[in-house]
């Protein structure tokens, strides 16, 4: 893994000088459900000023006790889209790095769940989205809309792809927490988050789906990684095997490494890749 990490940079280093840049802002918005500025971070690809195109969108969840930089900053997710649409294996698109870091930037009620009194699902749905399509040129379909995340984040990615799959082409998770994770930790000062995470486990919202839910979901393109060290794989794994089990396709990746920005950075490009090819395919 750490002879990957050097050649990714490398790559980075040489190509950086010929790859097409785009643009990172952060911006706010405030929330009338949540009573607060809400922050966001956002890449525009390379040409974005200069045209009038509209471009599909990918939002990326951040893990806990993080906020909505934590891509740009440790995962260098910039270089990687610039790097990635300037070789065309990436379709150009708009990345939204939304912040679920809790109230006032602090770890109370984190997380991308309703926990009493901060409605963040409402938040994004009904805010954070609209926000996104008027304010920038978004194709705001579901074909052109994907979801992703790491730990965390890849757990918030998979439920609402799960619970919202009409807004969603793709859905994928790296190193998803994912499971029943209330015993893992105990009792905290967390609970609240805790039990956010343990009332949308994917794994129990498949095994549990009525046929016509199970025809909803087979809408979205589903993607997971997790590495063969993370101390959360044993959830990952019975996600993937019971989307297996009740017949929804879905694209697996096990990879060496454990629950670190390490695998994350390296697993971003095949993310980005992934919802590429739903945001490009033929129309049914």
């Amino acid at each position: 893994m750490k002879r990957l990490i050097i050649a990714i940079a490398v790559c980075v280093a040489w190509l950086g000088a010929a790859a097409q840049r785009g643009t990172v802002r952060s911006d706010t918005m405030y929330s009338e459900t949540l009573g607060t500025e809400k922050p966001y971070s956002i890449y525009l690809p390379a040409g974005y000023d200069k045209s009038d195109a509209r471009y599909p969108v990918l939002y990326l969840l951040h893990g806990a006790d993080g906020d909505h930089t934590n891509w740009i900053k440790i995962a260098r997710m910039k270089d990687v889209a610039d790097l990635t649409i300037s070789s065309q294996t990436v379709a150009p698109m708009i990345i939204v790095m939304p912040d679920a870091s809790g109230q006032n930037g602090t770890n109370k009620n984190m997380g991308y769940f309703n926990q009493p009194d901060w409605e963040y699902e409402k938040y994004f749905y009904e805010e954070l989205i609209p926000e996104i399509d008027s304010k920038y040129r978004t194709k705001a379909d579901k074909k052109h809309r994907a979801i992703a995340g790491l730990s965390m984040g890849g757990g918030g990615a998979i439920a609402y792809g799960q619970r919202y799959p009409e807004y969603w082409g793709s859905a994928c998770t790296l190193s998803g927490l994912i499971g029943k994770i209330a015993e893992r930790f105990g009792k905290t000062d967390k609970d609240d988050y805790i039990r956010s995470v343990c009332d949308t486990d994917p794994t129990v919202y498949v095994a549990e789906a009525d046929d016509a839910t199970l025809d909803k979901l087979r809408s979205v393109r589903w993607y997971s990684d997790c590495g063969d060290d993370d101390f959360l794989y044993e959830g990952n794994v019975a996600f993937y095997l019971t989307m297996r089990h009740k017949g929804v396709p879905i694209q697996n990746r096990m990879r060496n490494g454990d629950h670190s920005w390490t695998y994350w950075s390296t697993g971003l490009p095949e993310i980005l890749q992934f919802v590429s090819a739903g945001f490009t395919a033929p129309e049914d």
